[in-house]
């Protein structure tokens, strides 16, 4: 799989109506091509509306869509991927995502699986992907769709949640591991370590942070509505942290997640 996700991208959870449009309009401004979207966010047709009319040519853009998992049934499955496509006003997304994998396997892996695979070939998608798998349902949706074929999982990474284990195992089998929630939602601003090396760097805690992730070789899909913050986020691409402060950020992992539904999997520790 030779395909590249621009990194970073624009995350979009919990973005609608202004917030939504400064967020889209200001990333595309300053260089975004990669905007992460997803059926249950209920803002594909707002994100349609504003690419459409953005002056950025479509073959310029990266976008991101999931399904959700009450859409996971043969039936449902390409149906719902047609609506958000609509929605976004566009022929295919660059990427398309199982958004969770299907609570206690009510849809067979193996079907939703299959769908993902036939919306590609129905040109539906350029990519196809997963996210929030667990390593052992990783390895099933490798069986099921062959190696090679999943461009990415995309899981939940920040200094406080490292997930290491599923990092790693992406990485040994050449999936992409793209981070959603990368700054924890704000948490890493009250950071004491976070904040001496940002001072030391003299930069912010958040280009720290995607320095560090960068260095992971994690994609991050970081949310912002204000233009300072998406320009930062874009410009650390050139801080490279040392070894010891990569060693001081390991230091912070405590397994704290953020998204953790009730229908979430059991997670790798």
């Amino acid at each position: 799989m030779t395909t590249a996700i621009p990194n970073p991208g624009l995350g979009t959870f919990r973005l609608k109506g202004e917030d939504l449009k400064s967020a889209v309009t200001e990333a595309l401004d300053l260089g975004y091509r990669h905007i992460d979207t997803a059926q249950i966010y209920e803002n594909e047709a707002e994100i349609g509306d504003l690419l459409a009319t953005s002056g950025v040519d479509r073959s310029e853009l990266f976008i991101t869509t999931k399904v959700w998992y009450t859409n996971l049934t043969r039936d449902a499955f390409i149906p719902s991927v047609r609506e958000s496509l609509a929605k976004l006003k566009t022929d295919y997304v660059d990427l398309l995502l199982i958004h969770w994998p299907s609570p206690d396997d009510e849809v067979p892996m193996e079907e939703y699986i299959s769908q993902l695979l036939e919306a590609r070939q129905l040109g539906l998608a350029r990519n196809i992907g997963i996210s929030n798998f667990t390593i052992e349902q990783m390895q099933r949706a490798i069986h099921i769709a062959g190696e090679g074929e999943i461009l990415t999982n995309q899981v939940e990474v920040h200094p406080f949640l490292q997930n290491n284990a599923v990092v790693e195992f992406c990485q040994r089998n050449n999936i992409v591991v793209t981070g959603f929630m990368p700054l924890a939602v704000g948490k890493v601003l009250e950071d004491k370590t976070l904040a001496r090396i940002a001072e030391q760097r003299s930069a912010s805690i958040p280009e720290v942070v995607i320095a560090w992730l960068k260095h992971r070789e994690i994609v991050v899909i970081p949310s912002s509505t204000k233009r300072a913050h998406l320009a930062s986020n874009l410009e650390c691409v050139d801080l490279v942290l040392s070894e010891n402060e990569i060693s001081e950020i390991e230091t912070l992992d405590r397994d704290e997640r953020i998204a953790d539904p009730d229908f979430a999997p059991i997670w790798d520790r």
